[in-house]
């Protein structure tokens, strides 16, 4: 039970850091225009919205789909590791009513688990 307790904590907490890291990460791509993702580039022919942004010899990547992939790539990364947190609490819940600790430790919620 503590070993539930623990690695269930443990990831609850990493999987929270995390998508809240990738809620960030939307924000600000969002907020600039994605120009932060093309940063790295030295070209001044790249234009502020990283959108329109075309491939260029100084930049080591294409950058005409940098910002909608990061996107399409950064939701469902978010939305599985909230998802995931939610679940790493639940079992760290199950695992604190094993241990009889908490408020639904001696009533119907040990006997439902």
């Amino acid at each position: 039970h503590w070993t539930l307790l623990s690695v269930s904590l443990l990831n609850c907490l990493l999987s929270t850091a995390c998508s809240v890291g990738l809620a960030l990460a939307i924000a600000l791509t969002v907020h600039s225009r994605g120009t932060q993702l093309v940063r790295g580039c030295d070209s001044s022919a790249l234009p502020a919205d990283a959108r329109a942004a075309i491939a260029t010899n100084d930049c080591p990547f294409n950058t005409t789909r940098i910002y909608d992939t990061a996107l399409a790539l950064w939701f469902p990364s978010m939305v599985l590791a909230a998802t995931e947190a939610v679940l790493s609490g639940r079992c760290c819940l199950v695992a604190l009513i094993f241990r009889g600790i908490g408020p639904c430790a001696r009533s119907y919620g040990k006997e439902q688990v």
